[in-house]
């Protein structure tokens, strides 16, 4: 290692820890950023001491809740998890990850590496950490500022993708038409997981597809089960370009409401059937991806389902808690893009069950009581025109009330008068603490707050549940 890897390793490591003893923050990304002014290379210099390499995570959305799956899954076979756990995935987040996880000569405590990556920041962390496995989730308009369409981000991943060994491994959704293209002429080798189930083909957010064109002749595919969005089994009536077969299937899935689900996987050379404690047809596309990763890794069937159905959310993904000294129990669910907000909504409303399904826990007709918090800081996306492509309308009719917070609130209610929601049950307060006492004022006992926020709201959110005793800070968690 040499002097300048060394020094850069200390002065990230002082960073980290003046920073948290001076509640600056979890030193998740500070001691990244200035460990890598002293010396660029240190994050590769730290991945290739790991003894069993590096797992890097990405997709738009999906990749806190999946990376978390697959550390647990990771953990039950005995390894010793790298993984930065509070969501910093950026470059200086994993830099600042794996300077934490090392001693002060550079010595990796663990075994191996997990990182969840920003769509933007994955070229660059594959070309320094030189994965042994890449897996890949989605890809949907998010962040029109920071990322550009989606065409763009698909072609940076193909060019990165283009380059690993032989030996790696590139774990891929085929039910997501611009991600199973990138396995296409890799020298890596290449896996795909997919849903089976055509019970779940409701069509969703059909209008917010993003990748509705063959990807070798430009003609409109052709879908024969579509499950949100451009997620689906698709074909191109011209050139026969199809959905690749997967090598994991979900075949069977049960939704029961907001309390979890039921899966049965197929994959090569036995099944799987997991009681997943998490909602949602995108959480059971989650786990069916990290189980994808687990095994291409070596991990037993066994300990990959005892991890999952011990499964413990993220923070603000499906995270639950109770708030005040009544202890009203609150549901936080991270929005941020138009399919994410519309899945969030579908769950929601009828639990995301196939039509003419029980709902398990979601009563049809329910009153939902909801805090929605729209900021539109950098880390957000300063344009939030995507509310007016998430499908908000399934909410008219079914809310009690709804509090309305964030930088963007005035939006958020303008986007809701259109969908059909009366102003009077509207209530809008910019400012979160205040939103929050508002919300749980008059919450019936036993009913649930869903909140909705976006990111920069989500860590405001947190920050002021942990000053009131509510919750730990997200580093913490």
């Amino acid at each position: 290692m040499t002097f300048r890897t060394s020094l850069a390793i200390v002065t990230g490591k002082a960073a980290g820890t003046l920073s948290r003893q001076f509640r600056l923050g979890g030193g998740t990304t500070l001691p990244g950023a200035l460990a890598r002014r002293v010396a660029p290379g240190v994050l590769g210099a730290l991945a290739a001491a790991l003894p069993h390499g590096v797992v890097l995570l990405s997709g738009t959305n999906g990749k806190t809740t999946t990376s978390r799956m697959l550390a647990d899954m990771l953990g039950a076979s005995g390894e010793r998890v790298l993984h930065n756990r509070a969501g910093a995935n950026l470059i200086a987040g994993l830099t600042a990850t794996a300077i934490a996880n090392t001693d002060w000569r550079g010595r990796p405590r663990a075994t191996i590496g997990l990182f969840e990556t920003d769509e933007a920041a994955l070229p660059q962390a594959i070309a320094e950490t030189r994965p042994r496995l890449v897996l890949i989730h989605n890809l949907f308009r998010d962040q029109l500022d920071r990322y550009g369409e989606v065409d763009t981000v698909a072609a940076a991943w193909r060019a990165a993708l283009s380059e690993l060994p032989a030996e790696a491994t590139v774990a891929l959704n085929a039910d997501d038409p611009a991600v199973a293209d990138l396995g296409a002429d890799l020298r890596a080798r290449v896996v795909y997981y997919g849903l089976e189930d055509p019970r779940h083909a409701t069509g969703a957010g059909a209008h917010i597809a993003d990748s509705q064109f063959c990807r070798r002749c430009g003609q409109r595919y052709v879908y024969a089960l579509a499950f949100y969005a451009h997620i689906g089994h698709y074909h191109c009536p011209t050139c026969g370009h199809r959905r690749p077969d997967p090598q994991v299937r979900l075949v069977r899935l049960h939704l029961r409401g907001t309390n979890g689900s039921q899966l049965y996987l197929l994959y090569p050379g036995g099944a799987l059937e997991v009681d997943l404690p998490l909602p949602g047809l995108y959480n059971a596309m989650n786990a069916t991806g990290a189980l994808t990763a687990a095994l291409a890794l070596g991990v037993a069937p066994s300990s990959a389902r005892a991890a999952l159905e011990h499964f413990r959310a993220a923070f603000g993904r499906i995270e639950r808690l109770t708030a005040g000294p009544g202890g009203a129990p609150l549901l936080i669910a991270l929005i941020k893009n138009p399919v994410g907000a519309s899945e969030t909504v579908r769950m929601l409303v009828d639990g995301g069950a196939p039509t003419g399904a029980s709902t398990n826990g979601q009563a049809s007709g329910a009153e939902l009581h909801l805090l929605i918090a729209i900021n539109d800081r950098f880390a957000d996306g300063t344009d939030v025109s995507w509310l007016w492509d998430a499908e908000f309308e399934p909410l008219a009719g079914r809310l009690a009330r709804v509090t309305l917070s964030g930088t963007r609130a005035e939006d958020m209610a303008v986007r809701l008068k259109y969908a059909g929601v009366p102003q009077a049950r509207m209530r809008l307060e910019p400012d979160l603490g205040r939103a929050i006492d508002a919300a749980l004022t008059g919450l019936p006992a036993g009913a649930t707050l869903f909140v909705l926020p976006t990111y920069t709201a989500m860590l405001d959110l947190r920050d002021i549940l942990a000053r009131r005793g509510w919750a730990r800070q997200f580093w913490e968690v």
